[in-house]
């Protein structure tokens, strides 16, 4: 017991250390579990003698609670909106891609069938931990480019559960094809029937009465009692522990308790996904890491470079070439679910141990690699593709005391004649690239990018502005905006349009310097002109 304790303290002590220096520069705390995984190993020399099959099973329901917080996000409504993006993009990025990696793997490589499948599979995947934390992040998760790449991961995610369950079955023997088929249809016929009818209504009924009896302790005990009790009874039916926790997930996320139950189980998830990757790094063995560096390197470029040039062509065909290319990159690492599926083989004997080991190896270097990567992805696309007057590749302006337009349709255009006739100093930034032509065209200084990202604010000088005026019609986006920009400057004279009073209220919590009530506004001049037009009138009349 002592020495499982000391295991413990040196474990947390060391994540903490290695995770605050990997925050410093802005890589993921998954690489620090991992890492801290491997030292932990060598240590204690987890590798020659130590039972992990504890940790592996904690490690196990780190993964339940991701696709139990992946669920919460899967509602049906999200889903049926997003359908096309995430069915026909993600289906095809996985299927193509895979089939690819399959054809290399089992023809270039030389490995049998069901090594090469289970590769294929794993390699099609990407990092949601990873990508999606940026996104939101630096907010780019609002423009094109970032919602088509987390369609395509919201379908990934949610081909996690069909290629565990493949492998699962593949590790069955005795069973032909069409068993497999017809047992896994039926089982998971009644799994899906009974968590949607009675499962719902038991969820419901615990989430409600917990919920009354407000004791925080009491609401979180409830969520856990789901989260397991669907695992187990999936895993009871043959099936994985994380199909009944996405399950669970989805149902939660048709609830009004899908915010509460996100916010309360999120540093649980984060704690057992931790185990996860400590989990994983125990398993790497550094001197094979070493000697074997080069191929471990060329495997995972390969990999990347399919699914970079599978995910361009894909959004090429609909958007422009910057896009494509700022997705092809967020997307073409290896992701961490190729851990599970990796680890499920290994233990299930469908992969050797050699070939497991090796794998995870690219998977360990693709997760270290990938926050490098997400957090210069302009920079990146930047080699590729000229970003044309993108705010955040620019040197700082040299202007102060000057108006910074956001937007620029007709009431932008308006804004900037009027800023213009007075003499006025000011700029322009629209996320539109033919507002942003029109507007160099016209003589202004105008750059397309996203008013929301800090390095744009900085580019263009928010800090030492007079005012920044908003003229987007998205009441979203003007609120993703508004919290950025009042983020990096809180004393800013920030100038909003809104249409309607419903508006206004939902932007009532941000310090907004002035809202301008078009409807009201137009109303006025509307009064103030027949009036003027009135009173010509009646002196024209009265000088005859």
């Amino acid at each position: 017991m002592d020495s499982i304790l000391i295991i413990i303290a040196i474990s947390l002590a060391i994540a903490s250390v290695i995770n605050i220096v990997l925050t410093k520069f802005a890589i993921s705390h998954i690489v620090g579990y991992i890492i801290t995984g491997t030292i932990i190993s060598n240590i204690f020399d987890f590798n020659g003698h130590a039972d992990l099959h504890s940790l592996d099973i904690i490690g196990e329901f780190g993964i339940v609670f991701l696709m139990f917080t992946i669920g919460l996000e899967m509602s049906f409504a999200k889903l049926k909106r997003l359908r096309k993006i995430i069915f026909i993009n993600g289906f095809f990025q996985v299927v193509v891609s895979s089939i690819v990696i399959f054809l290399i793997a089992f023809y270039l490589v030389k490995l049998d069938t069901t090594s090469a499948i289970i590769i294929a599979l794993a390699f099609s995947l990407s990092s949601t931990a990873i990508v999606v934390t940026y996104l939101k992040k630096s907010k780019d998760i609002v423009t094109p480019y970032g919602e088509k790449s987390v369609a395509i991961l919201i379908f990934q995610d949610l081909a996690v559960i069909p290629i565990l369950l493949l492998i699962g079955f593949l590790a069955k023997e005795g069973l032909s094809v069409a068993d497999v088929l017809l047992k896994t249809s039926i089982y998971a016929s009644l799994v899906i029937v009974f968590m949607f009818t009675l499962g719902k209504k038991i969820i419901g009924w615990l989430l409600y009465f917990s919920s009354r009896a407000r004791m925080e302790e009491m609401f979180l005990g409830s969520v856990l009692t789901i989260v397991l009790g669907a695992s187990l009874i999936a895993h009871e039916m043959g099936f994985t522990y994380s199909l009944g926790a996405f399950i669970a997930g989805m149902i939660i996320a048709e609830s009004n308790f899908h915010v509460k139950v996100e916010s309360d189980i999120a540093s649980y998830k984060d704690l057992l996904l931790g185990a996860f990757f400590f989990s994983i790094g125990t398993k790497i063995d550094v001197m094979y890491f070493m000697m074997h560096l080069h191929i471990v390197a060329l495997v995972l470029v390969s990999a990347m470079l399919v699914k970079a040039l599978v995910v361009y062509f894909l959004i090429r065909h609909e958007s422009n070439k910057s896009d494509s290319i700022k997705s092809a990159l967020a997307l073409c690492q290896v992701g961490e679910f190729s851990f599970a599926i990796f680890a499920l083989s290994t233990g299930e004997g469908l992969l050797t141990q050699e070939l497991g080991g090796f794998l995870i190896l690219v998977t360990v270097l693709s997760m270290i690699i990938t926050p490098f990567m997400v957090n210069n992805i302009y920079k990146i696309a930047a080699l590729f593709v000229t970003e044309f007057f993108e705010a955040d590749k620019i040197t700082p302006v040299a202007i102060e005391q000057h108006t910074v337009i956001c937007g620029f349709h007709t009431l932008g255009r308006i804004v900037a004649k009027e800023l213009e006739k007075k003499g006025k100093k000011f700029l322009i930034i629209s996320d539109n690239l033919q507002h942003v032509q029109i507007a160099r065209l016209r003589g202004y200084d105008a750059y397309f990018g996203h008013l929301e990202k800090q390095p744009v604010l900085e580019s263009l000088k928010v800090e030492l502005s007079s005012s920044v005026i908003l003229t987007l019609n998205s009441i979203r986006n003007i609120k993703i905006i508004c919290e950025s920009v009042l983020k990096y400057h809180p004393q800013v004279n920030l100038v909003v349009k809104i249409n309607n009073l419903d508006e206004k209220n939902e932007l009532s919590d941000l310090a907004i310097s002035s809202f301008v009530h078009a409807q009201h506004e137009t109303a006025m001049l509307l009064v103030k002109n027949s009036e003027i037009e009135h009173d010509v009138r009646i002196t024209e009349a009265v000088q005859k």
